[in-house]
């Protein structure tokens, strides 16, 4: 019988499995009955392999047990709970999916999105968990059809920077590919706590903190919502021996810890980046007060996430680069396909049993991302004689918001449906804590006031997509041939 993602919680019996603070606890042995059970739930109303079911819930209990449960009755797709109502039109659109889990009496948005895109077609299911860990899931439960290991587990979307979001189709293989490359990485074992604070709807916080600590016997601690100052009072109170955030949540970490060495930071084994490249200068302080080395690595939804990482002492880790392939073969091509020698700037490629097999119904965008078995990442770097990779930019002009990757074609549809607005281009600026914000530059029709300009953004768009700096120019720079490239419209506003 082919392997799912119920074969990824392999922990004995009685031992812990998910502890939420403040909530409900599950050994090993109640997670997989209460994933079964809710599985059994969704098939009794009606879910059936490949269809899809969306989630909007904050990271706990339901997050994780309803993603499991929902790729073995169906597909899941985890949506961000900050989305506006016409973000999650878009995404319950563009993945057909009439079947929305959302905790009771809440998400008030994604339900008359639900409605406006459906209709009665629409089937919102309220779930819960009682303070015994009981679900509470209205339906009758019967067996469902189990998927085998190349059925697709999760939809997520990718953004991109000259079109709409691209479906990702995740397949049960890739994922558990995923987990046991990042399970060898970092040797987790039984005895290993992660502390999961990235969001549950993203690759970071389902595939590292959570599933690979699952897959290794592990414990994982979900708080409910990430706060720097709530995370070392949970750190003490649950000690654990690594955690995995973006650059963004570090700096919020470290600044929020006492003077010296913090206390339940005693059983860290290391600290795991990802999601945007760690300031070597930053990296070489968190070592210090945390007393723990800092892996940098390198992942993205299409790989199910982690492609590189940094190793483990005593191998060397080297600030600036993001490591080595982990279970994934990482190569740097030309434009014209050709594979560069150690040392050789050019676009990162990469191939394993990770990574998708292609966009879904997306012929064009799977023509230009895969060449001859590699798949192109539309990053830029280069590779050192011991296979260490350096990222030197990105090919795509994704605006990268403390780990948060913004398309910046959808900023723009947004201002330039404002009837006085002529054109609009967004773009990255630089910012000290979150790495890149969201800058605009826009020509108008006729006057208004940038707060008007940021109050339509911010009715429309999930707050991180808000733009917080709006340029009013009566031009956008353009190429001798009148193209706009936003890298041109960045340098002229960024100073550089």
């Amino acid at each position: 019988m082919s392997e799912t993602l119920l074969d990824a919680l392999r922990g004995e019996a009685g031992a812990p499995a998910l502890m939420i603070p403040g909530g409900p606890e599950f050994t090993y042995d109640e997670l997989r009955s209460v994933v079964a059970d809710a599985a059994g739930r969704l098939a009794g109303l009606g879910v059936r392999p490949g269809d899809r079911v969306a989630m909007a819930f904050p990271n706990g209990p339901e997050a994780i047990v309803m993603f499991l449960a929902a790729s073995l009755a169906g597909t899941a797709c985890p949506l961000n709970p900050a989305y506006k109502e016409d973000e999650f039109a878009f995404y319950l659109e563009d993945t057909d999916t009439q079947t929305l889990l959302l905790p009771r009496g809440e998400g008030a948005a994604a339900r008359q999105a639900l409605q406006s895109v459906f209709g009665e077609r629409g089937r919102v299911v309220e779930v819960g968990f009682d303070s015994a860990g009981r679900l509470e899931l209205d339906g009758a439960n019967r067996d469902p059809e189990l998927p085998d290991s190349d059925e697709v587990a999760l939809v997520l979307h990718t953004s991109g920077t000259t079109s709409r979001p691209k479906r990702v189709p995740l397949r049960h293989r890739n994922l558990l590919a995923s987990v046991a490359n990042i399970q060898a990485t970092y040797r987790l074992g039984p005895e290993d706590v992660s502390l999961c604070i990235m969001p549950l709807f993203h690759v970071h916080g389902l595939m590292a903190s959570t599933l690979a600590t699952l897959y290794s016997g592990g414990t994982v601690v979900a708080p409910a919502r990430f706060n720097p100052l709530g995370f070392w009072p949970v750190a003490r109170a649950h000690r654990p021996t690594w955690y995995s955030a973006s650059p963004t949540f570090h700096h919020l970490i470290l600044l929020r810890s006492e003077d010296g060495r913090p206390a339940g930071s005693e059983r860290l084994r290391f600290v795991r980046s990802c999601s945007s490249t760690l300031a070597p200068a930053f990296m070489a302080e968190m070592e210090e007060r945390l007393g723990a080395p800092v892996l940098d690595a390198y992942g993205m939804t299409e790989a199910s996430h982690q492609m590189a990482s940094n190793p483990l002492p005593p191998e060397p880790r080297k600030p600036g680069s993001v490591g080595r392939g982990t279970g994934v073969e990482i190569g740097i091509m030309d434009d014209g396909g050709r594979l560069l020698a150690p040392g050789e700037p050019g676009e990162v490629v990469i191939r394993g049993a990770n990574v998708i097999d292609g966009y879904e119904g997306n012929p064009e965008a799977n023509a230009t991302s895969f060449t001859e078995g590699w798949f192109r990442t539309g990053d830029r770097g280069s590779l050192d004689g011991a296979g260490y990779l350096t990222l030197i930019g990105r090919i795509k002009e994704l605006i990268n918001r403390g780990g948060e990757k913004i398309a910046p074609v959808e900023i723009d549809e947004v201002l330039e449906a404002h009837p006085k607005v002529k054109e609009a281009v967004a773009f990255a600026q630089p910012h000290p804590a979150w790495g890149e914000e969201v800058a605009v530059a826009v020509v108008l029709k006729e006057p208004v006031s940038e707060k008007e300009l940021t109050a339509w953004c911010r009715e429309r768009l999930a707050e991180f997509k808000v733009p917080r700096k709006i340029h009013l120019v009566d031009e956008i720079p353009r190429t001798a041939t009148g193209k706009v490239q936003r890298r041109n419209v960045a340098a002229a506003f960024n100073g550089e």
